[in-house]
């Protein structure tokens, strides 16, 4: 599989990663449900098998427990992929949300703990999580920039920053990498952050690709049909007209190119999002071999410009 530079670092990471937020569990209020370490593992292997070669996680996925699930599934392995984490937000031990800490101490035993955790000596990759409280980011970044200078952590990025608070810590020291939702329906970092990152060498990880699993080829008019009436997705426009028609417009186009080039619509979702040359690397968030294995080709696939154009006319219909 290609790799990409990953913006002024020395890493070179595939178009694709794991994103481990799922296999964090059900001990925690951001859960994604009930999840199976050993069919985590086994995710993990198979994606390592098709070529991915990093994972990314957060202290705070299933209080820890996430990054406990990747430093099992890595022991032994004679070559290890880069490991990516997060860091500033905080829980309560019971699993639920206190909120951003961007303390410098706070920060210092969430890394302390990270490193206990993966089992390893540095974080290749060590992200402030969220830009909370505003007002704190520019001492969280001076924490990261010491942990970086002590070894402990490779290289530092952030997430969700928008561009007036990445100049605020650039003036402090360079940004690596950049981690903002993107996809065919998210689209506002074309505007002002792709540039700024493009103009600034900073590497670029997207995540909710395929729209928080709305480009994954789940939704049909038959599935939205048969949701029960008190299912809490009719309260979201996606489930309404017109926004339905218009969405599923969208996906018919997906499905389509998709059997042109034998491969899943989450990965020509994805495809697409990989096609931006300002974007580095995208994130999957996989819980299953299977689930690897429906997205792993969006890394090698090359969309036609009539595909493209297809794609684009179906955003705009019904507008």
């Amino acid at each position: 599989m290609q790799t990409r530079q990953l913006g002024n670092t020395d890493l070179f990471i595939t178009p694709l990663g794991f994103g481990a937020w799922g296999i964090g569990g059900a001990n925690w209020f951001f859960s994604k449900g009930a999840q199976d370490d050993g069919e985590s593992i086994k995710a993990i292997h198979r994606a390592l098998d098709l070529g991915l070669n990093w994972i990314d996680t957060a202290h705070c996925y299933g209080l820890g427990h996430s990054e406990e699930v990747i430093a099992r599934a890595l022991r032994g392995l004679s070559e290890r992929p880069y490991v990516f984490t997060k860091c500033g937000i905080e829980w309560d031990e019971n699993g639920g949300f206190v909120g951003g800490n961007l303390s410098p101490q706070f920060i210092r035993w969430e890394c302390e703990d990270s490193l206990r955790r993966l089992e390893v000596e540095t974080i290749d990759l060590y992200q402030i999580h969220k830009p909370w409280p505003e007002e704190g980011i520019e001492d969280a970044w001076r924490t990261l920039v010491d942990l970086q200078k002590e070894g402990k952590v490779r290289h530092i990025g952030v997430t969700t920053f928008d561009v007036n608070q990445m100049k605020r810590i650039a003036a402090i020291a360079p940004i690596s990498s950049l981690q903002p939702e993107y996809s065919l329906r998210h689209r506002d970092p074309e505007t002002d952050i792709f540039p700024f990152c493009q103009q600034q060498n900073i590497g670029v990880i997207v995540y909710s690709p395929m729209a928080w699993g709305v480009l994954s080829g789940k939704i049909t008019r038959a599935s939205v049909a048969s949701l029960p009436a008190d299912d809490p997705l009719w309260e979201t426009d996606d489930y309404k007209e017109p926004h339905l028609s218009k969405l599923l417009h969208l996906i018919d186009a997906l499905q389509a190119i998709g059997l042109a080039h034998h491969c899943t619509i989450g990965e020509v979702a994805v495809a697409w999002v990989l096609r931006q040359p300002t974007v580095t690397g995208a994130i999957a968030g996989l819980r299953r071999p299977a689930h690897v294995e429906a997205i792993a080709g969006a890394a090698e696939l090359q969309l036609h410009e009539d595909e493209i154009a297809l794609i684009e006319s179906r955003l705009g219909a019904g507008e």
